[in-house]
């Protein structure tokens, strides 16, 4: 019974995710159908799993029927027969009694001896392997139950500036070889690890000439991550062009003067490879934000060496910015 209120729990928790417009907080939207056929999946098992209890109690009641049955015929019989059978017991009873002390005694240690080998055979069985095996079982189901209790009682939590400060933001230096491509997933989007060298090479170069044409680089939800990618594969193709988009405010302490950092929070498949996506931004000296705040901005690329992060890393230098509201759906998708 308790799997099949986990298959329902399942199939209700990925339904809820799509009711209620979340599911783009945990994996990247173009792969919805993966969640939407879990959820049929699930509803299969589900109705499976509910025939298959369905039968095993009708057969549990069927067989209890029968034993009441069965001992309800049993004492009819013996009423009606106990009279015809008293004087045909009460001749053989002589006729027993006379074995009965060496069948008694032998009786008895046969007995005895089957009893103790069963009792035995339950300790060493029952004991040894019944109670590991029902433990483990235990354990799967609340491995599985876990999920549902925080998929169903804890609110979903957007990614913003506190993400960033509980990660310490920080800017590695780039290495092809690093072991742990996530590591390399701050400011420069970086699909290389989903391609080969090669093939990796020819799917920038393509991307490059979609952005390589216009006249003014426009980072929208749809290609952000694709646009900034270029930006950072190609620095002399866009430096000195105009670049807008759109993202949050973060200062964080390594930052001085009117310089922020400008972020969206990314996903290539789903919320365990995300990352934190943007440039610094050099505003105005009016302007004053606080984290979190939502701008867009438009301004000219140039590249400058940051000292805390010991690396030459894009500078936009405002021309045009205005604070906007924050998008029902925060994060962008490659």
């Amino acid at each position: 019974m308790i799997r099949l209120y986990i298959l329902a729990g399942f199939s209700c928790l990925f339904l809820m995710m799509h009711l209620n417009g979340n599911l783009n907080k945990y994996i990247n939207t173009k792969y919805a159908y993966l969640s939407e056929s879990a959820i049929v999946l699930l509803g299969i098992l589900f109705v499976f799993e509910f025939v298959r209890l369905y039968v095993l109690e009708r057969e549990a009641n069927r067989r209890k029927t029968k034993e009441l049955l069965g001992v309800e015929e049993s004492d009819e019989g013996q009423g009606h027969d106990s009279h015809a059978d008293h004087d045909h017991i009460h001749h053989e009873h002589e006729h027993e009694h006379e074995h009965v002390g060496h069948a008694h005694h032998h009786g008895n240690e046969h007995h005895h001896h089957g009893h103790s080998h069963a009792h035995h055979d339950h300790d060493h069985h029952g004991h040894s392997h019944d109670e590991p095996i029902r433990w483990k079982r235990y354990l799967g189901y609340g491995i599985l139950i876990f999920p549902l209790i925080t998929g169903f009682f804890l609110p979903v939590q957007t990614l913003d500036s506190s993400f960033v400060k509980a990660k310490g933001f920080s800017f590695p230096n780039f290495d092809a070889s690093a072991d742990n491509p996530g590591f390399h997933q701050f400011l420069k989007p970086d699909t290389s690890v989903f391609y080969g060298k090669q093939g990796y090479a020819k799917v920038s170069k393509e991307e490059l000439e979609e952005f390589k044409q216009m006249k003014d680089v426009e980072l929208n939800d749809v290609n952000f991550l694709k646009g900034l990618e270029s930006i950072y594969n190609f620095p002399t193709t866009f430096t000195g062009r105009t670049v807008s988009f759109d993202g949050f405010i973060y200062k964080g302490e390594q930052v001085e003067g009117n310089h922020y950092f400008v972020f969206r929070f990314g996903f290539i498949h789903c919320v365990a490879d995300s990352g934190v996506f943007g440039m610094l931004v050099n505003f105005p000296t009016d302007a004053s934000f606080q984290d979190d705040d939502w701008v867009h901005v438009t301004g000219k690329l140039n590249w400058t060496f940051y000292q805390p992060f010991k690396q030459t890393i894009p500078e936009l230098t405002v021309t045009e910015w205005k604070a906007i509201p924050k998008p029902k759906d925060p994060y962008v998708y490659r």
